[in-house]
Order: C-alpha cells, then sequence, then structure tokens
C-alpha cells in the first residue's frame, strides 16, 4: 500500500497539484482522500482507476510501478496475472496489467469466507461496475438494497452508488470483475 500512495504522491507532484485539488477535481472527499495518502485507509479499486485515468497512465503502474506496452492484445494464462493484495477480505488478480489504452480493468477476484461475518466495507467512485460469480455466493450491497449472486449470476452497477461485497456462505467466492 505505501508503494502505491508514493506512486500517486509523485504523480501528482509531476503535474503540480496538491491533494486537496485532486480529490475536489475527482469528486473525492478530501478529508476521505488525505486518509488515503497518509495511508490511514486503503484506497478502493475504482478510485484507483480513477486517479490512473486523471493522469492517463494505466492502473498497473499505480499498482506495480511497470508500464503497460502491449496495443494489440495481452495473454494473461491462468495463475499468471499479478496479484494485488489490498484488504485481507478481497485478493485482486488484475487480467489486463499489460495492456495499454484499457478502457475497463478487469479482475480476477477472491473473496474470504470469513467476511461472512463482517459487516460490508461500502466505496464508491466514478464509472461503472460489472461482476460475474464463478464459484461461491456473493453478498452485494448497492445504494442500500442487498442482493445474493450465485454462480452464472452476474450484476451491472453505477458505482457511484455506495456499494461492497462480501462472501455469502461458508466457502470463499471468485468472481470476475471489471471497472468501467
Amino acid at each position: 500500500m505505501n508503494e502505491i500512495v508514493q506512486r500517486i504522491k509523485a504523480l501528482r507532484e509531476i503535474a503540480d497539484i496538491s491533494a486537496d485539488d485532486l480529490a475536489n477535481e475527482l469528486k473525492f472527499d478530501p478529508a476521505e482522500y488525505a486518509e488515503w495518502e497518509e495511508g490511514k485507509k486503503e484506497f478502493p479499486m475504482g478510485s484507483l482507476v480513477e486517479i490512473a485515468t486523471h493522469f492517463k497512465v494505466d492502473i498497473s503502474e499505480i499498482l506495480t510501478g511497470n508500464s503497460a506496452k502491449l496495443s494489440k492484445y495481452c495473454l494473461t494464462r491462468a495463475g499468471e496475472a499479478p496479484m494485488v493484495n489490498r484488504r485481507p477480505m478481497h485478493t485482486y488478480w488484475n487480467l489486463g496489467f499489460n495492456f495499454h489504452g484499457k478502457k475497463a480493468e478487469p479482475f480476477l477476484v477472491e473473496t474470504s469466507a470469513k467476511t461472512a461475518d463482517e459487516p460490508i466495507a461500502l466505496n464508491n467512485h466514478p464509472g461503472q461496475e460489472f461482476d460475474y460469480v464463478l464459484e461461491g455466493k456473493l453478498l452485494v450491497s448497492i445504494g442500500g438494497r442487498e442482493v445474493t449472486l450465485g454462480p452464472g449470476d452476474s450484476i451491472y452497477y453505477d458505482s457511484t452508488e455506495m456499494h461492497g461485497m462480501k462472501a455469502a456462505g461458508k466457502d470463499n467466492v471468485r468472481f470476475l470483475a471489471f471497472v468501467f
């Protein structure tokens, strides 16, 4: 997380923009953004996508420090996607990590069954999301409404709404998440 924070601060400094100004431009709460940059809270994945878009860099640069280079296609073999461990309850694998100029961020996400007994951590960010459940049951909260998804179920939503998800059973959940 510290490396991600340092990369974002470097992008801000290069662009000569303050943390408050960036937060305001991206319609983030400035106090919450300050907590992200101070490492007190983790950046939501959707907010990282917005920051990358604002600075015209690929999310891969923020997450890994490496530039995406491919423009025709990016083949990601099973087990070869870079892992993004950001929160104990979710593990992300970036499925399009090396494709330059993506219009969406595709992730394989695993959510621990341990989250079933915890409250859903909510966040919001500009854009839209699409989630498709591969294994397990996923409880999704969007704008105060909750739905449970099983294998083969999907949901597409406005990610400016407060949203979050957690396992809805005793098994881990694996799903595809696309952030637009």
